[in-house]
């Protein structure tokens, strides 16, 4: 699926509601199923693994343990890709990535952000408020970081959800 030229490409991260593990759907808005992520349920640390749509596994995500703030691990079709930590902060929240040259910013509690490197805009983040299950439109500036720019969303949920649980807040 590719975009115009100046237009970004459009896909749309779907949270299934009330499910032992995580499960989620990502697809181009058409009912097109291009990768599912499912966690496992008996695990030290969440694990999410990530397969395209014949079925391969693609991506691989782990939480890292014994980590003092929520730190994530990725790896895309086998190789180590980026490593997310979320930072100590007080009332607002923030990222660092390590191994990708973007950083993240922007309203993590209102899940509408975006990544970017010094140059460019590489993807917005917004969440879709009133779903059944968490849904977000995730528009990517360059087909080819698709992947990547899924596993960092996935990342930053991941860590989210648990402070939250850690905190009793609420998203």
């Amino acid at each position: 699926m590719a975009a115009k030229e100046g237009e970004m490409m459009k896909l749309y991260m779907k949270e299934k509601g009330f499910s032992w593990t995580d499960k989620v759907t990502i697809g181009n808005g058409r009912e097109k199923v291009r990768y599912t992520v499912e966690g496992e349920f008996f695990s030290f640390g969440k694990k999410m693994h990530g397969y395209d749509a014949g079925g391969a596994e693609v991506a691989f995500l782990q939480e890292k343990l014994l980590s003092w703030m929520p730190r994530y691990t990725a790896q895309i079709r086998g190789e180590e890709a980026f490593e997310i930590a979320q930072k100590f902060t007080v009332l607002t929240q923030k990222f660092d990535l390590e191994g990708l040259p973007w950083h993240v910013e922007g309203d993590f509690w209102g899940h509408d952000y975006t990544l970017s490197d010094d140059l460019r805009e590489v993807m917005r983040i917004k969440k879709h408020w009133f779903t059944w299950g968490d849904s977000y439109e995730l528009e990517i500036a360059n087909p080819e970081e698709e992947l990547v720019c899924v596993c960092v969303v996935l990342a930053i949920d991941a860590a989210m959800s648990e402070v939250v649980h850690t905190s009793g807040g609420a998203t």
